[in-house]
């Protein structure tokens, strides 16, 4: 499972067997957030069969924007006839297309009697700053890279161990939404936007058979970490200027404050789960899975 508390991770698919949509309740064999279905991506397996592996070149451009590319490889390896392992990279640029235009945002400040009246509306006193070290073309750009690798090892003909672990950073810049009163994808931040997601998981799969019974043991400890940075001051503008409380722009000396305002965050996430499975043989006429189910996850928010 690598569905976290606040959506799935974007993972990159490549060296991949295929990718199931399972529709409607899927609780009772894929656990919980899959109450409406479930994805699952089932990826190549090691194989003892031979060595190989595969590499992927691609550039791309994308329509008002720049250029991307992708990077990606992979290699198979056998150890011996009854185990192998296989190693997967990639890297990963998604092309901007939104404009970061340059501009200047005015607060006027006013100033009131002890009545709540205005006495005066100077110019001279607003508040003014621009985003011109800030603005660029085409600066909304996602870099990814990432990699796993497994290793499969045949106990004997009955017993499989998988062992298996998986990493990815992205780092997405900029801003994806267009400014209403400004040009087609184009927008005006006045503060640096980012965004940094790493992550990396590790996963543990024992199948074999107890009499005529399968028997599959799943588990998996994932640590997420995205921090970043987001335009706040907007909400400075349109709450307090125009709102009419820019009277309170002032520091406890008198002078002016800058109402500017961002946002710096960072959510740490984590989540385990163990599964224990029982299954019955496949082809008879009445079958019947049986399990335990257990996760916990946890996200700390700054």
């Amino acid at each position: 499972p690598t569905t976290t508390i606040t959506g799935a991770l974007d993972i990159h698919v490549f060296d991949i067997a295929r990718v199931e949509a399972l529709a409607g309740r899927q609780g009772t064999l894929y656990g919980a957030s899959s109450q409406a279905g479930t994805i699952r991506i089932i990826t190549n397996k090691p194989d003892a069969s031979g060595f190989y592996g595969e590499a992927n070149v691609e550039l791309n451009s994308v329509a008002h924007g720049d250029f991307g590319y992708i990077g990606e490889a992979f290699v198979n390896a056998p150890l011996s006839d009854m185990a192998a392992v296989r190693v997967v990279g990639w890297y990963k640029r998604d092309a901007g297309y939104i404009d970061n235009v340059a501009g200047t945002l005015v607060f006027p400040i006013k100033h009131f009697d002890e009545d709540g009246n205005p006495v005066d509306d100077d110019p001279d006193d607003d508040i003014s700053f621009s985003n011109a070290d800030l603005a660029e073309e085409d600066y909304n750009d996602v870099e990814t890279y990432g990699g796993r690798a497994a290793l499969k090892i045949d106990l004997n003909d009955s017993w499989t161990v998988t062992p298996q672990v998986m990493a990815q950073k992205q780092v997405s810049n900029g801003s994806f939404a267009q400014e209403a009163g400004l040009g087609e994808l184009q927008t005006m931040q006045f503060n640096p936007e980012r965004s940094n997601d790493r992550w990396i998981q590790g996963a543990l799969t024992i199948e074999g058979k107890i009499g005529i019974f399968d028997v599959t043991y799943a588990g998996s400890y994932l640590k997420r970490k995205v921090s970043g940075e987001v335009d706040y001051v907007d909400y400075a503008y349109f709450y307090d200027a125009l709102a009419a409380y820019a009277q309170y722009f002032y520091d406890n000396d008198g002078n002016l404050v800058n109402p500017n305002q961002y946002i710096q965050f960072v959510d740490r996430y984590t989540k385990q789960s163990h599964e224990l499975r029982l299954a019955s043989p496949a082809d008879q006429p009445v079958r019947f899975i049986g399990g335990l189910f257990y996760q916990r996850q946890t996200h700390n928010i700054e």
